[in-house]
């Protein structure tokens, strides 16, 4: 391991590292815009420049493309440095509006970030900027502001590299230089296509679910999973903080999915999510089925799980269809509390594939498209739903379910989420939280497994199924 020093500290480097790769990992910041730890280096932006010191005499340059070699000095904040990244950032400025105010952004570029840091002057240019498309639809989720683009190519390299779309190219040099789709290429047709926006340093790549919807200072993320497939993607779900909840304007917004982004996990999905990961609010904030009902009509919860618990009781042979959107911990309360009810188990899928969605790549995206399979099998029967005729009880836990399958003349006991005829059809129907309003975890088809937090509170006439379990397995108890 060559030894290298940084600012006078003495640093072991790994062989194949550059001298930012090395100081990153030592907890050396050095700026930049252009590299990206998963993208092959171009070198674009400069701003990465450090200092060598030498025999011969010192010089300057880019530390994303500089090998480390044994003994070898580098300062990365010396007199030289520092007016080399101010005159980097003054050209960077130069055309790049001051439109702060309203760009998405704002909060989190790198570009604010580094004029504070290292510049902190007006532009030195009394000439007119150059102007370019303020407003371009690069896709039917993507508008780009070619005026902000500071053409780091970090949207090209990754079609090239990660997606492997090849949507993205540069036309025309120099100050006419545009970021453009590929003549022959749709970038509607890449189903990972949103990940630009967070890649891009600046407010060039903006999402329209996105757009002026919030400022990031408003939000809060909270670590959680994606249930699109089984990859099982960690993600961030954004939303409102409490702090800065609204009372006039739209009340509803301190209860909503402002966007999800991906949260890094080298162990599942590195940095990268899917375009249906950030999609997460049209999947949970659909209409909620929040009244528990008997055949129907409404009922208090406490009602309702009395019910169930009697048609459970007196049930001579019941089967039970459990969820694979089930967390890991219902579906051991499930198992512990509830599963020797049964005469059988079996794990169903609650939602397949959707028309035109991608099904399968060797990239992220998996066939089955629910989070915990591996999860529920590992406790339940493998085996295809049976459901005999003599069923006289079936438990339906989740989506997916035809109820016109059932065995005729058999009693429904239905846990569900969300607003749909079979509710009403049911013996009992009991609502039940979704993932956003409780904490667990799910098991990924490689045996990984993932933790996610609550963002928002469930309403009371809506009941956890882990706390429903055990509630129904007391009455079990306290009749035999």
């Amino acid at each position: 391991m060559p030894e290298i020093f940084i600012d006078g500290q003495a640093i072991q480097a790994e062989p194949d590292q550059t001298v930012l790769q090395a100081a990153l990992a030592n907890g050396i910041f050095i700026p930049y815009f252009c590299w990206h730890p998963h993208l092959s280096v171009h070198g674009n932006c400069r701003i990465c420049v450090v200092e060598v010191e030498a025999k011969g005499g010192s010089w300057l340059d880019i530390s994303c493309n500089m090998p480390v070699t044994e003994g070898m000095h580098v300062l990365t904040d010396s007199e030289e440095v520092r007016a080399q990244r101010k005159a980097i950032l003054q050209f960077v400025t130069l055309n790049h509006p001051v439109d702060c105010g309203i760009c998405d952004k704002a909060g989190e570029c790198t570009l604010q970030d580094y004029h504070f840091a290292y510049n902190g002057s007006p532009s030195i240019s009394r000439d007119a900027k150059v102007h370019a498309t303020k407003f371009f639809d690069l896709s039917k989720r993507i508008v780009l502001d070619n005026e902000r683009c500071i053409l780091c190519s970090r949207c090209v390299r990754f079609t090239r590299e990660i997606s492997k779309s090849h949507a993205l190219g540069i036309e025309n040099r120099a100050d006419h230089s545009l970021v453009r789709p590929a003549e022959d290429r749709r970038f509607d047709d890449d189903p990972y296509s949103d990940n630009v926006i967070d890649i891009c340093p600046v407010g060039a790549l903006l999402s329209k679910q996105f757009l002026y919807k919030a400022r990031v200072w408003y939000l809060e993320p909270t670590p959680s999973v994606c249930p699109g497939c089984e990859r099982g993607c960690a993600v961030q779900i954004w939303h409102r903080r409490p702090e800065w909840r609204l009372n006039a304007l739209d009340p509803r917004q301190n209860a909503e999915i402002a966007r999800v982004t991906p949260l890094e996990n080298p162990a599942v999905n590195g940095p990268w999510i899917c375009n249906k990961g950030r999609d997460l609010a049209r999947i949970f904030e659909r209409a909620r089925a929040e009244q528990p009902m008997l055949k129907g009509k409404p009922v208090e919860l406490a009602a309702a799980i009395d019910a169930a618990r009697r048609l459970i009781d007196e049930a001579r042979h019941a089967v039970a269809l459990v969820s694979n959107w089930g967390s890991n911990e219902e579906l051991a309360a499930f198992k512990q509390a509830l599963a020797g009810r049964f005469a059988a188990s079996f794990v169903k899928r609650d939602r397949q594939p959707e028309p035109g969605e991608r099904i399968e790549d060797d990239f992220l995206i998996r066939a089955d498209k629910n989070p915990n399979t591996a999860g529920a099998r590992a406790l339940f029967d493998d085996a295809p739903a049976a459901l005999p005729d003599g069923a006289d009880l079936v438990l339906v836990w989740g989506e997916g379910c035809d109820f016109g399958r059932l065995p005729r003349g058999a009693k429904t006991v239905f846990l569900g989420s969300y607003l749909a005829p079979e509710n009403g059809h049911a013996d009992v129907f009991i609502p039940v939280s979704i993932q956003t309003e409780r904490r667990g975890s799910y098991t990924n088809f490689a045996g990984t497994v993932s933790p996610f937090e609550p963002c928002f509170a469930k309403k009371p006439s809506v009941a956890d199924a882990e706390t429903l379990f055990a509630a129904l397995a007391q009455r079990e108890r306290a009749t035999a």
